[in-house]
């Protein structure tokens, strides 16, 4: 199976804390592109969880998130993709929950960058869902997923704005993609 480098496929990030409309954004940019993107494994997979996750789960979610994102990218039609998330969210999962990263996923996450990552900012409200946990934690979060961007090197900016978030976003793909075309 070939990977985004040798495909030269551009991988967009939509990352960022609980309910802050990743899944929405990456869903509607994708159609809005009319190119394809890489869902959150970890939705399907903990939704099908009959006991509290371990840390097995996580290195189970990460070897997920990056075989299906392996799978849109050999069946990739146009030059970009997105993804709902990445593998940085099974390390930043694992250190809160279980205050350690599995080696396996410290080793691959140089391995498997992003051209842009578009952090979804905390300020749209919250939303119930039964796999979402800390809505007392968003600034925490926020502040963990900026320091591991910069710990990465990433090249990332915050989207924010209730009413105009995707607009945001559309202008922040169209500006990287007309500085990387």
């Amino acid at each position: 199976m070939e990977n985004a480098t040798i495909k030269r496929i551009k991988k967009i990030a939509v990352v960022g804390p609980e309910s802050t409309g990743k899944s929405t954004i990456t869903a509607a940019l994708a159609r809005h592109y009319h190119t394809q993107w890489v869902a959150e494994y970890s939705r399907y997979y903990c939704a099908g969880l009959t006991t509290p996750c371990t840390l097995q789960d996580e290195v189970n979610m990460f070897y997920g998130q990056l075989a299906l994102e392996n799978t849109v990218i050999a069946t990739a039609e146009k030059a970009f993709i997105f993804c709902d998330t990445t593998i940085l969210t099974v390390k930043i999962w694992s250190d809160e929950m279980f205050g350690t990263t599995p080696q396996v996923v410290l080793d691959e996450l140089p391995k498997h960058p992003y051209d842009l990552y578009l952090l979804m900012d905390i300020d749209l409200p919250w939303q119930e869902d039964p796999l979402r946990d800390f809505p007392h934690m968003r600034e925490h979060f926020m502040s963990v997923w900026h320091q591991e961007l910069k710990a990465l090197g990433a090249n990332y900016m915050v989207v924010s704005g209730i009413e105009d978030r995707f607009a945001k976003a559309v202008k922040a793909v169209d500006d990287f993609l007309k500085e990387n075309s």
